[in-house]
């Protein structure tokens, strides 16, 4: 059983509220009123998420699994129907195939990781919940950003929290401060090759402006 050792850190915990000359949270653009066309782009967008999420659970690319993705996503959108996400970027080719290389990359050495871990023997895994507040504040990003860490081997999500657009995730392996801050600088590099890859021009700015290295010693 792993332990957590930062108790301090829970996945019910806040941030502290806002102090003066702090940017302020930015409206979530899902809250807006979307038009019939936007409506429909946005049930194309997350019948593709879903059914990629659902291949990528199977681990098999096949027309099976494809069309049992589109069956699942369209019960889950007819009988669960999703608030409005609102897709306010495009598509990027090189950036979505560097994000989706670089993703590749970090399943199969995530996978060597926590093999290692497992063949240990007398070695009790340790782990933590982590806190990792996202620069882009959006339902889509932090759905993304989420699917993407939850399917790397040895992290989960446990909470997210909308209003402050935070990610609580359980990590297994860390055992340090320097750890924990290693990991959420992973995490910030993940959302920003995410938009890079699909991100508005908004969006991509404000992750320029705010590098995980500036922000490093502000969320602990």
């Amino acid at each position: 059983m792993s332990h957590d050792p930062f108790p301090s850190q829970q996945p019910g915990d806040r941030p502290p509220p806002p102090q003066p000359g702090d940017l302020p949270p930015p409206e979530h653009p899902e809250d807006l009123p979307l038009s019939p066309a936007a409506r429909r782009r946005n049930r194309a967008v997350a019948m593709i998420v879903l059914v990629t999420v659902w291949v990528l659970l199977w681990g098999t690319l096949s027309w099976a699994n494809v069309l049992g993705g589109l069956v699942v996503a369209l019960v889950v959108l007819t009988v669960f129907p999703l608030p409005p996400v609102t897709f306010a970027g495009r598509l990027h080719p090189l950036p979505l195939l560097r994000f989706t290389l670089r993703f590749l990359r970090d399943l199969v050495v995530a996978s060597v990781q926590i093999a290692a871990l497992a063949l240990r023997f007398g070695h009790t895994p340790r782990g933590a919940i982590i806190a990792v507040p996202l620069r882009v504040r959006s339902d889509l990003n932090l759905t993304l950003t989420g699917e993407a860490l939850s399917l790397v081997p040895g992290s989960l999500i446990v909470e997210a929290d909308r209003d402050t657009g935070t990610l609580y995730v359980h990590v297994l392996g860390v055992r340090t401060r320097d750890e924990v801050e290693q990991f959420r600088h992973g995490v910030l590099e993940l959302e920003a090759r995410l938009i890079e890859a699909i991100g508005s021009a908004q969006e991509q700015a404000l992750i320029r402006a705010h590098p995980p290295s500036a922000l490093e010693g502000t969320s602990r």
